[in-house]
C-alpha cells in the first residue's frame, strides 16, 4: 500500500461525487481496477486495509496496535513501467504483489513510512465505510452521465457493478447521485421561477 495526495472535492477516475473525498478513499492499480483509463469494475468497492509492517524502512516498523481503515475505491493508479502500480499479468510490482492500494491523503490515520505491507478484505460499503451515511458522498457526479460510474455498494451484479471504460464492454449501470441531481433540478426550477418574475418587472412600455 502506498499514499498519494487527492485534492478535496476532486472528481477522480471513477467520477465519484466530490463529497466522497471527505472520507477514506483509494486508487487501485490498473490490473486490479479493471480498466486502463476512466472507470472500472473496482469503482465503488470498499475494502478494509490493515497495516502489517512498513516495507522500505530498515528495520521494518510493526504497529503495536492493530490499525485498519475502510476505504472506497474512487480512482485509478495508472499503469507505469516502474513503481508500485505496474503489476500486469506478466509479473508483479516491485514489492512482489499484483495489487496495490494507493491511499488518498489524508485517509490514513497512522505514521506514514511510504510503503506498507497490509492485509485486506472486501467489505460492504453500506455497513463499513464512514461515508455510507452521507447521501452526497454516494454514487457518481450526475453531470458526467455515462462517462462516470461509482457504485454505492457493488455486489458483482451487472445492475450495480461498473463495466470497464477502456475495454468498452458495455454501458455502465446508472450510478448518478440522485440527491445531487435533485438539488440541481431544484436550483434550476428556482432560477426559472425567479426569471419569470423578473422579466415582466423589467419590461417598460414605449408609450
Amino acid at each position: 500500500m502506498t499514499h498519494y495526495t487527492l485534492p478535496e472535492n476532486y472528481i477522480a477516475s471513477c467520477g465519484c461525487t466530490a463529497e466522497s473525498t471527505h472520507y477514506p478513499t483509494a486508487a487501485l492499480n490498473a490490473m486490479a481496477f479493471g480498466s486502463r483509463t476512466g472507470y472500472g469494475p473496482a469503482c465503488g468497492r470498499c475494502f478494509e486495509l490493515t497495516l502489517l509492517n512498513s516495507f522500505l524502512s530498515n528495520p521494518p516498523f510493526y504497529p503495536t496496535t492493530k490499525k485498519s481503515v475502510v476505504i472506497k475505491i474512487t480512482d485509478l493508479c495508472p499503469l507505469s513501467t516502474t513503481g508500485w502500480c505496474n503489476a500486469t499479468t506478466s509479473g508483479p510490482n516491485a514489492g512482489g504483489s499484483y495489487l496495490n492500494f494507493d491511499l488518498a491523503f489524508p485517509s490514513h490515520q497512522y505514521p506514514d513510512f511510504g510503503v506498507w505491507n497490509i492485509s485486506y478484505q472486501s467489505v460492504s460499503c453500506a455497513s463499513h465505510w464512514s461515508g455510507s451515511k452521507d447521501a452526497a458522498a454516494l454514487g457518481s457526479d450526475p453531470s458526467l452521465g455515462n462517462d462516470a460510474c461509482c457504485a454505492a455498494d457493488p455486489t458483482g451484479s451487472a445492475n450495480d457493478t461498473c463495466t470497464s471504460y477502456s475495454d468498452k464492454n458495455g454501458t455502465p449501470p446508472n450510478t448518478a447521485n440522485s440527491s445531487a441531481a435533485s438539488a440541481r433540478l431544484g436550483v434550476s426550477i428556482i432560477l426559472t421561477w425567479i426569471a419569470a418574475l423578473i422579466i415582466p418587472l423589467t419590461y417598460t412600455s414605449s408609450y
